[in-house]
């Protein structure tokens, strides 16, 4: 069991279509130990209950990740459950209310974009200036964030989320190299594959583009629990010199510009 003896902090697990929820399950059965947290309506719309039970009946604390308060009661609660540092944690956060409205991005609410922005990239700043001040992490510990490829491409229907997935992605970076100086931490992020999970299939558009990217990617689509198995590896001890990473975990899709499977998808919906 690679985790044995590992302790962390798992955001975002809603139901089992989650990545986190996977990584979840993957943990627990490598030997880890770990605190699930979500926002408190995440809480109540999803089945985190049932994900505690099977971990080995993991505590649950609720996590308002655009609150200081929270934040810090988070990790104090979870430092007094779990005796002490952390080994790892995930970041499974993301969240866009111009989406959820239907707002066009050329006539974007920006009460709405710092709400977005707010919960799905400032809260992952948040979480590690809350942790350095709280020298939380040991040396050696692994902080890792999702992401997509929306934030170096542009796909109109992502929206302000390729923003967010951007700033996201440059706060792992500068985060990171203070982190790997001072402390012996990593941060990484990992762009995965369009995943069906809650969140995922509420893009619009979101299963015509799941169809062209696993017919782009020479491997396919890869799914929530094969990401969980390679965020299981970056919270490992084999990836220890890993650090400030965009990771992409996608079959291959970032590196190919046309396929054959592509063309012939193209064809049979003529």
């Amino acid at each position: 069991m690679i985790l044995k003896g590992k302790k962390g902090i798992i955001f975002g697990a809603l139901n089992e279509k989650s990545i986190a929820w996977q990584v979840a399950l993957k943990a627990h059965n490598e030997g880890a130990e770990f605190v699930l947290t979500n926002a408190p309506i995440a809480m109540r719309m999803g089945e985190i209950n049932q994900l505690a039970a099977i971990c080995g009946n993991a505590q649950i604390i609720p996590c308002d990740v655009s609150k200081n308060e929270d934040m810090e009661n988070l990790i104090d609660k979870s430092m007094e459950i779990l005796g002490g540092k952390f080994d790892f944690v995930l970041h499974s956060v993301g969240m866009s209310l111009n989406i959820r409205k239907g707002k066009a991005y050329t006539d974007i609410d920006y009460k709405y974009m710092h709400e977005t922005l707010d919960i799905s990239s400032v809260s992952f700043h948040r979480l590690m200036q809350t942790l350095w001040n709280k020298d939380a992490m040991k040396e050696w510990g692994s902080i890792l964030a999702l992401t997509y490829i929306g934030a170096q491409r542009i796909f109109p229907d992502y929206h302000e989320m390729g923003d967010a997935k951007a700033l996201l992605e440059s706060y792992a970076r500068s985060f990171g190299y203070r982190f790997g100086k001072e402390k012996k931490v990593r941060v990484n992020t990992i762009s995965q594959s369009p995943t069906p999970t809650t969140a995922g299939s509420g893009v619009k558009g979101f299963n015509d583009f799941y169809d062209y990217a696993n017919a782009l990617s020479p491997l396919g689509n890869a799914n929530a629990e094969e990401c969980a198995e390679y965020c299981i590896s970056l919270f490992s001890d084999y990836t220890r010199m890993v650090t400030m990473q965009n990771l992409f975990h996608d079959g291959g899709f970032s590196c190919t510009g046309f396929s054959a499977d592509v063309f012939k998808l193209l064809e049979n919906r003529k």
